[in-house]
């Protein structure tokens, strides 16, 4: 599939761009310059042809701006992996110094540049359009991100020379959120297993705004990657920027198949990261928990112990769930996780026949270890089944379902973990009358 960079200067619209062009709200949009900072990946078409579109932060050199650096390495490294370069400047600010030194870059190298001049709404704007020339890169298409306006042009030229691609291809594979609290090592943790320097990584906590996708396929994993905000306790959540990435990572919980909740060793477990994860559980989702910074822990006899029932006691009901330590900067057992990650997808999607569920099951519910009396009432389990969810849930069929209670819920639910191998993953257990 070809794929397009979307470059230029701060604040010319290229996420209100990839966003009309993707046809999605993937991408924060804002007024405030230098809202991007990682690589945004999307997908679209036109006229048949399907390619990859690449979001980009604004370049700047010269500026104070401490991210400046990290996202020119961005820029950089996606011009290197596009086809085609669409190139934006704002029709209404006119050129800038800025705008001069984005295109000297582009002049250098070989591949197609299209300028696209953005924010024309009228035609009296039209007007602006001939100090663009200046650029030597052609001309300018003018458009207008927000609304659409023009883009057709512009897209008829991108994609005259491009192959007939084919749609994206990954969007079956299991999709897994990294999410945590702000500068756990979630974007290092992608960076180190991808091999690649996809996010933007900086000892500053809030540094990954956007919702950043990456295929995983190595190894023999193959994956989906949503490398997420930071997720803090709303009353520290006081900047819009900030709710849009909030609103990002939530949403990236609520879209995926499993979850990968980073801890910081050296913090501990604390409350937001309970929050969070009840938030994956609350959406029945499969969970991995990774405690990262391992090795800045001063380490005794039992401290790997201590610490994972510390963990297994503050997420009770709920502690069937995978512990791994891990240091990130380390390289230790980052691969591991991979494992565990791939092991609680497998078991999320697992189908127990009806007659399996009945025949191991049921002579344990039935006869073994039947639910209590309740009043004098003797409940009945006469069949089990699973239903065809996109997470386990199980009923049970009995005469009195009223009178279960939550213990024996629990009981069934820990016997058919234990039966199938259910480690971190979420279920659902009813009792209905037969």
């Amino acid at each position: 599939m070809n794929i397009v960079a979307i470059v230029g200067r701060p604040n010319v619209g290229k996420s209100t761009l990839f966003n009309r062009l993707t046809e999605s709200r993937q991408a924060i949009v804002d007024e405030t310059s230098g809202v991007t900072r990682d690589r945004q990946y999307g997908h679209s078409d036109w006229n048949g042809k399907h390619f990859s579109i690449i979001d980009t932060g604004g370049y700047v050199m010269g500026g104070d701006d401490e991210f400046e650096e990290e996202i020119r390495k961005q820029v950089g490294l996606a011009i290197d992996e596009a086809d085609a370069i669409l190139f934006v400047v704002d029709a209404r600010e006119g050129l800038t110094a800025m705008d001069e030194d984005v295109a000297d870059m582009l002049r250098r190298q070989p591949k197609p540049v299209f300028l696209a001049a953005n924010k024309v709404d009228n035609s009296a704007q039209m007007s602006n359009l001939a100090e663009f020339y200046s650029l030597g890169l052609g001309d300018p298409f003018p458009i207008a991100g927000i609304t659409g306006s023009g883009t057709g042009d512009l897209l008829d030229a991108l994609v005259s020379d491009f192959d007939e691609g084919e749609e994206d291809q990954h969007g079956d594979l299991p999709r897994i959120a990294v999410v945590g609290r702000p500068n756990v090592g979630k974007s290092s943790f992608i960076n180190m297993i991808t091999g690649e320097h996809r996010s933007v990584v900086t000892p500053i906590a809030g540094t990954t705004r956007d919702s950043v996708y990456t295929h995983y396929n190595l190894f023999g994993f193959d994956f989906n990657f949503v490398d997420t905000a930071g997720l803090r306790r709303k009353n520290k959540v006081n900047e819009d920027l900030e709710f849009y990435s909030v609103m990002r990572s939530v949403r990236a919980i609520e879209s995926s198949d499993m979850c990968i909740l980073m801890l910081d060793a050296s913090q501990g477990i604390e409350q937001q990261d309970l929050n969070i994860f009840s938030l994956i559980v609350r959406n029945h989702k499969g969970v991995v928990i990774v405690v990262n910074k391992w090795d800045l822990v001063q380490k005794e006899t039992n401290t790997h112990r201590d610490f994972e029932r510390t963990i297994r006691e503050r997420i009770a009901p709920f502690d069937d769930v995978p512990i791994v330590f891990t240091s990130v900067v380390n390289k230790q057992r980052i691969y591991k996780v991979l494992e565990v990650a791939r092991q609680v997808c497998e078991a999320r999607s697992r189908r127990i026949s009806t007659a399996e569920l009945n025949e191991r099951l049921l002579p344990i519910v039935k006869e073994q270890n039947p639910p209590p009396s309740v009043k004098g009432k003797w409940v009945k389990i006469k069949y089990i089944t699973q239903l065809p969810t996109h997470y386990p849930q199980f009923v049970f069929f009995c005469n009195l379902p009223q009178y279960v209670r939550d213990p024996y819920r629990r009981f069934v639910e820990n016997r058919i973990r234990e039966m199938w191998d259910f480690h971190g993953v979420p279920m659902t257990i009813f009792f209905r009358a037969k």
